[in-house]
């Protein structure tokens, strides 16, 4: 079990924190639990980054468990890249673009 070093697309930065104030409006508890499974998807990530089935365009996928979100993430050597935090409704591979980022 090897630890990667795991960096945020920008715009994955972003999907996090409009996902975490969406939630923080409606229960403050409910915004601390998806920032606690996004830290969990994080760091599952970086120490295990095989774990997930292949996902879309070379990337690997953890699905958070109680938020219809997932880790978009993709292998770049030691570097594990936080590509999306995607919400499962939105059209699939929106993100795609970023990997040329």
């Amino acid at each position: 079990m090897s630890n990667h070093e795991f960096e945020y697309h920008p715009e994955a930065i972003g999907e996090a924190w409009e996902a975490f104030h969406w939630y923080a409006e409606r229960s403050e508890a409910a915004a601390d639990d998806f920032w606690d499974e996004l830290h969990v998807a994080r760091q599952a990530a970086t120490c295990q980054p095989e774990t997930w089935s292949p996902y879309l365009h070379g990337t690997r996928c953890f699905p958070l468990k109680r938020f219809p979100y997932g880790l978009v993430y993709i292998e770049r050597g030691e570097r594990i890249i936080g590509i999306a935090v995607a919400h499962f409704r939105r059209r699939p591979g929106y993100w795609r673009k970023r990997l040329a980022d």
